[in-house]
């Protein structure tokens, strides 16, 4: 029976049969009991057996995970093509000029671009580790609202996989009203390689979330944060956000512009006493 048994999943390799997932599973059951009775028969343990039937078990285990569906798919390449997107043009240093320079050393650069328009780009260095950064920005990204006074909600809509949500996010409006309620969805993408974190992401159609009445449906991306901790101080880290909007709607570039450089600053000043805060408790 064993013999016969490798035959039918030596039959799954090609490739007419990979996608049938019945008889992948039952090739992997089948190999698991044949295995558990030579075991048995056996006078002494017997280590290859136990080898290959852990990894039979393994593969049964994978083979019950449910796999993407096609939109899904769509939504991880989409978030995938942010990150790269943002990672080129951050990679591309000329045509950078200089919005702002605080004190601190927090300082905005923006670029125009001919296929994206204008781009800004915060360097701040924050004074916590990057995994509490990371876990502030993706862990908690739904609790945003409560300390960044320029968003009034993150909501998770979906979450595909390990590395992709879809989120609804709302702005607040700006003092005085100059710029009103926009909302966005969105497709984030985070990958961690090593002491470096990319959090990618871009505007996307999600059906379940149509336009919300009180808010223009602006659109964003691609835009990313780059973390990584400070050279020579890991205690430290340096976040880079390159963010990329089209607000929308009936406004002067000159005030779009002040606007998104004013609102990266105050994101980084929010983050700090935000994650004094979670410190400290």
């Amino acid at each position: 029976m064993l013999p016969a048994t490798f035959k039918l999943c030596a039959a799954i390799s090609y490739r007419h049969l990979r996608n049938m997932t019945g008889l992948r599973r039952q090739a992997a059951v089948a190999i698991s009991q044949e295995l558990s009775k030579l075991a048995c028969r056996s006078t002494g343990p017997s280590t290859w057996i136990n080898q290959v039937r852990r990894r039979s078990s393994l593969l049964s285990s994978r083979l019950e995970e449910k796999p993407f569906s096609e939109m899904e798919m769509s939504y991880i390449k989409q978030g995938e093509e942010a990150l790269q997107k943002s990672l080129s043009i951050l990679g591309d240093q000329d045509g950078w000029k200089t919005e702002t320079v605080v004190e601190n050393g927090d300082k905005v650069l923006s670029k125009v671009l001919p296929d994206v328009g204008k781009v800004f780009q915060l360097e701040v260095v924050v004074d916590q580790p990057l995994d509490a950064v990371y876990s502030e920005l993706v862990d908690n990204m739904e609790q945003m609202g409560d300390w960044n006074p320029n968003v009034k909600e993150v909501k998770i809509l979906q979450k595909i996989g390990k590395d992709t949500v879809i989120t609804h996010e709302k702005a607040a409006a700006t003092p005085g009203n100059i710029v009103g309620p926009r909302d966005f969805v969105s497709v984030r993408c985070s990958k961690r390689r090593g002491s470096t974190c990319v959090l990618a992401g871009m505007s996307t159609k999600y059906g379940a979330m149509p336009e919300q009445q009180g808010f223009i449906r602006a659109e964003n991306g691609p835009t990313c944060m780059i973390l990584r901790p400070l050279a020579g101080n890991p205690s430290q880290t340096k976040l880079i956000w390159l963010l990329s909007i089209d607000l929308k709607g009936w406004l002067p570039k000159t005030i779009i512009n002040q606007v998104l450089s004013q609102t990266q600053v105050d994101f980084a000043n929010h983050l700090r006493e935000r994650l004094a805060q979670t410190v400290n408790c």
